[in-house]
């Protein structure tokens, strides 16, 4: 464990000792992913949409026995159950509640006043400047490199855009893997970085390794719509050629299915789907077949990162996956990323003078 110490706004807001944030990744970030980070002193978040209320409630229990370190929770906004979740973060200390949708403005008012950090994500200034005016106290910001659902700005032209919005601190994500990014978003005014498929690539991931060995061989990632309707940057894989060649009816038979298979994990009602569906589709401005393609996501993403199947589900990647090539542990990355941010910072490669020649 490292001495070093980059002092943020981030840092401060949520009591971690290094402005390094690992995303809520679906079936990725667990507890032993989350803890893990926690534990090398960033800011660990743990997916919560795939997980039923009583799931969540025992994965927050297992983080706090492996770590006494602020960790955050992500929520998703536009769920039936969204308070039930919000009353389970305050009753457990959560530290931070991250979402992946703007949160209403109630939901933002009763984590706060609990002593619970929000933290949005989004992907436009006019999102970053609304959650910013409803009390939210920092905002994570992903450019177009990230993976998942993502949009087409890149995160060199957004981020200066909303650092020079908002008067909360900004959370940089989409294209950081190592320290220079990290001096790169901080010179930027960035309070921090997120970053998800660096954090998949660890030793502390739960992904298959084989699933791993994958990414770690990967050289392209792809945006289709295909998977649920939406801009979603996956690794380029034989399934996703195949989703980009399957008519609309092929992929709206197997959303029906991937519902169904996915209710049955959920423990949701059909009922508590429909009304999860009209606030997606109220919150997105999604069409209903795009509502209905949503229910691929989770499935075929189970598929790959918790069956070990890649060949019947996607991998969600930020195109930083081509410059990977190890499996660090949590805490030999984030020491990794602070020390060279900090010597980026002290010291810039560009501002040296050239070396003699031969």
């Amino acid at each position: 464990m490292i001495d070093q110490v980059l002092d943020t706004p981030l840092t401060r807001l949520t009591g971690v000792r290094h402005p390094v944030v690992q995303t809520g990744m679906g079936w990725v970030a667990g507890p032993r992913l989350v803890s893990a980070t926690a534990n090398a002193g960033g800011l660990g978040i743990l997916a919560s949409a795939t997980m039923t209320l009583d799931r969540l409630a025992a994965a927050v229990e297992e983080v706090r026995s492996r770590t006494d370190a602020p960790f955050g929770v992500n929520l998703r906004a536009d769920a039936s159950d969204a308070g039930d979740r919000v009353d389970l973060l305050i009753r457990h200390g959560v530290r931070v509640a991250s979402f992946a949708l703007a949160p209403r403005p109630e939901l933002i008012a009763r984590l706060k006043d609990a002593g619970v950090v929000v933290i949005p994500s989004v992907g436009a200034r006019r999102h970053a400047e609304k959650v910013a005016a409803w009390g939210a106290d920092a905002v994570l910001v992903q450019g177009g490199e990230g993976g998942g659902h993502t949009g087409p700005v890149a995160t060199t032209l957004l981020l200066p855009q909303i650092v020079d919005a908002v008067g909360i601190p900004v959370i940089a994500a989409g294209g950081f893997f190592d320290g220079r990014g990290l001096a790169a978003a901080l010179a930027y005014g960035a309070a921090g970085v997120a970053m998800g498929t660096r954090f998949l690539l660890t030793s502390d991931s739960p992904v298959p390794d084989a699933v791993k060995r994958l990414y770690l061989a990967a050289s392209e990632t792809v945006v289709t719509r295909q998977v649920d309707g939406v801009p979603h940057r996956v690794l380029r894989t034989p399934l996703v050629d195949g989703l980009e060649g399957a008519g609309r009816l092929t992929g709206l038979a197997r959303a029906v299915r991937n519902a169904a298979r996915f209710r049955k994990l959920s423990g949701m009602s059909w009922p508590e789907m429909v009304r999860d569906g009209l606030a997606m589709k109220h919150g997105r401005d999604l069409t209903w077949s795009q509502v209905l393609m949503a229910a691929n996501t989770p499935m075929l993403l189970r598929a790959a990162m918790v069956d070990g199947r890649p060949d019947l589900g996607v991998m969600a990647s930020g195109q930083v996956v081509a410059l990977l090539d190890d499996l660090p542990s949590c805490e030999e990355l984030i020491d990794a990323v602070v020390t060279r941010a900090a010597g980026v910072l002290r010291d810039p490669p560009g501002l040296r003078p050239p070396s003699p020649g031969p």
